[in-house]
């Protein structure tokens, strides 16, 4: 893919690529929280997911990207977990090696999945310095192509068919809830929104303890993330340098959530919906909890980014 913003074609094209290997995922609907939030909620499901989370929609995309040239010596990245396993299995798929760095602090149920998709694995300190010396001593090793996590137009490109499939399933939305790490799903949904939507405003939420996003949109520059501290173990990272342009072009806002609305929301999703999510993911409801998005009776789609968390672990 080239080096640029993707495109409405891009974004069809690239649904139509990683369609064989990925899941429509559902959106489900809960009667009890459209009345305690007086909101009608869409609800994107992604921890339903091959992998467990949206970030394989992006990792098979950037790998059916890459050359023959490109893949013959496998692929690489770092990744805290949802990449990392969804990287692994999009290889598989190929029948390419996946080196991966992952900190070693990482939680057990990612990395058991990583090595269940055939990823090779490499642990270092849970620091970004690290990670990314450990990854190019990797690639100096092995020869593989170094695939970004979220800093990347095909991952971009990728993450945006997640929106794609929400404004299709419920065409009349009028705000997308989407949380915030790297910036690779929100950047996508971002431009999604604007594509195939109709005046979808789209908003960032992130913890409060990992406000990088936030600050960074409101300076009008990377702010990076220095010694983040949240449950919301997937949106630890600092924003992208291709995904921060398209944040502050094509949304509207971003909030920030405390730890104990995090919780909140992820146990009531748990108890009304009957569904597993990962801290990350509710950051969207907790926005809705907090009163932070300015809305009443409006039409808004929250996208569950994943569910790869690990039960015996859970904050509640």
């Amino acid at each position: 893919m080239s080096e640029r913003i993707p495109s409405k074609t891009d974004i069809l094209e690239a649904h139509k690529v990683i369609k064989p290997f990925i899941k429509h995922t559902p959106v489900l609907t809960s009667k009890l929280l459209d009345e305690m939030f007086n909101n009608n909620l869409y609800f994107k499901c992604e921890n339903f997911q091959n992998a467990g989370s949206f970030k394989s929609r992006g990792a098979v995309n950037a790998i059916m990207n890459l050359s023959n040239e490109e893949t013959k010596y496998g692929v690489a990245t770092h990744s805290s977990g949802n990449f990392a396993q969804s990287l692994a299995r999009a290889a598989k798929i190929l029948n390419i090696e996946a080196y991966i760095v992952m900190p070693k602090n990482a939680p057990k149920v990612k990395v058991n999945a990583v090595k269940e998709y055939g990823g090779k694995i490499t642990f270092c300190e849970p620091n970004l310095k690290a990670r990314e010396e450990t990854l190019a001593m990797l690639i100096s090793n092995t020869g593989a192509t170094e695939l970004h996590p979220y800093d990347d137009y095909a991952i971009i490109a990728g993450q945006g068919t997640a929106t794609l499939e929400l404004c299709r399933d419920v065409p009349e939305l009028d705000m997308i809830l989407c949380p915030v790490g790297g910036g690779g799903l929100i950047s996508g949904a971002a431009l999604s929104a604007d594509y195939f939507g109709h005046n979808i405003q789209v908003i960032g939420c992130e913890p409060d303890g990992a406000d990088d996003a936030y600050k960074s949109y409101l300076a009008g520059e990377i702010i990076p993330s220095i010694n983040p501290n949240t449950i919301a173990d997937g949106l630890l990272t600092s924003l992208g340098k291709r995904n921060f342009p398209i944040i502050m072009s094509y949304v509207k806002e971003i909030v920030t959530v405390s730890e104990d609305s995090i919780i909140k929301a992820m146990k009531l999703i748990y108890e009304r919906m009957k569904i597993i999510i990962e801290p990350s993911s509710a950051v969207t409801l907790a926005a809705l909890i907090e009163n932070k998005v300015k809305a009443k009776g409006s039409n808004i789609g929250l996208i569950i980014s994943g569910g790869n968390v690990d039960l015996s672990k859970l904050p509640f």
